[in-house]
């Protein structure tokens, strides 16, 4: 099943393992290092990152929903839209 994170982007929430606030200090880390080691998605289209997303295989995908929102369309099984992009 997949899921819509923002602007366009879809993930495959079977292979996804958490979804975090990039507030933190140990999550700016493991973003810093998934950028220094190519592991990086960046789905926020420039727009400021408000959820982490860690994938099964390692990847990092950030995106400018909300963990809460991106937890919401999963939880219902649904895709969402673009209208929580402000």
């Amino acid at each position: 099943m997949f899921t819509h994170i923002g602007f366009g982007n879809i993930v495959n929430v079977d292979k996804v393992i958490s979804i975090v606030v990039p507030d933190a200090a140990p999550v700016k880390r493991l973003v810093q290092k998934a950028k220094d080691e190519g592991r990086i998605i960046d789905a926020s289209a420039g727009r400021k990152t408000k959820a982490v997303l860690i994938m099964e295989n390692n990847t990092v995908v950030l995106s400018a929903l909300l963990p809460e929102t991106i937890a919401s369309r999963i939880q219902t099984g649904s895709i969402g839209k673009d209208t929580d992009e402000t």
